[in-house]
């Protein structure tokens, strides 16, 4: 048996227009999966899906906005009349804002709450109808090392307080679904290059805080999440559900 061929599964990816989105889909197909990837730019996702396909998997790009959920519930259903079938969801999309709690406005707290909380839970529900049919799933969300810690300075208060919803969910849903034989688990990066993380990444204060938070002194490296995924999103993690996988560099271990 091999534990980490993912041959013969669909993997839908959330967000998978760019960033680590589009790391998660290449790690995937790289074991054998299919894939469907969702997001809102359609232009951008069907780059992606010629990189996949280039890589000899099947791709089928949806254009979805998982703020809305009627466009949840008709992606879902189409990637379902393609495949037939769901295997894996990586619940990926999402946003952070960087402000003072004392001056945070509403729409930037809820902006953050309804893409990094409410989407994870809507897509995750459409899709768990799906393999609570097939008696099979692997749900990974995407939490963060703010799933558990915060940081001096960041101004993260929504973003912390979005991820540390996802871990909560996770525990949740992995409770209510593992009788159907369904996983849930989170992946908790620290910060790895990406259109969210471009502006923070290129403050030299930010450089500061990572040599002060992670013992390994630097920040995360293209490929490094993908062992995360593979394990969770494969039959070698058929026995872990409801866990929380930080990949940090060792910043939460402090």
């Amino acid at each position: 048996m091999k534990l980490f061929d993912l041959k013969g599964k669909i993997a839908l990816v959330t967000g998978a227009s760019s960033g680590l989105g589009v790391q998660f889909a290449k790690a995937l197909a790289g074991q054998g999966a299919d894939l469907a990837i969702m997001a809102r730019r359609l232009e951008k996702l069907e780059e992606v899906e010629k990189i996949i396909e280039g890589m000899g998997a099947r791709c089928l790009a949806v254009k979805c906005d998982v703020l809305k959920n009627e466009e949840i519930k008709a992606a879902v259903a189409k990637i379902r009349e393609h495949y037939g079938r769901i295997d894996i969801l990586v619940n990926n999309a999402g946003v952070a804002r960087s402000i003072p709690a004392e001056a945070q406005p509403d729409d930037d707290w809820n902006a953050v709450i309804n893409t990094n909380l409410n989407s994870v839970y809507f897509v995750a529900r459409e899709v768990g109808r799906v393999m609570i049919e097939q008696n099979y799933g692997k749900i990974i969300n995407l939490g963060s090392i703010h799933s558990r810690v915060a940081m001096p300075g960041g101004h993260l208060n929504a973003y912390c307080a979005s991820k540390g919803g996802v871990l909560t969910l996770t525990k949740a849903l992995a409770t209510e679904w593992a009788k159907y034989n369904i996983t849930v688990n989170a992946i908790g990066p620290a910060y790895f290059q990406s259109e969210m993380t471009n502006a923070a990444m290129s403050d030299p204060a930010f450089g500061n805080a990572v040599r002060a938070y992670c013992p390994m002194g630097r920040t995360g490296r293209e490929g490094e999440l993908d062992g995360a995924v593979i394990y969770f999103a494969s039959d070698a993690s058929s026995y872990t559900t409801g866990q929380l996988l930080c990949i940090d560099g060792g910043w939460t271990a402090i």
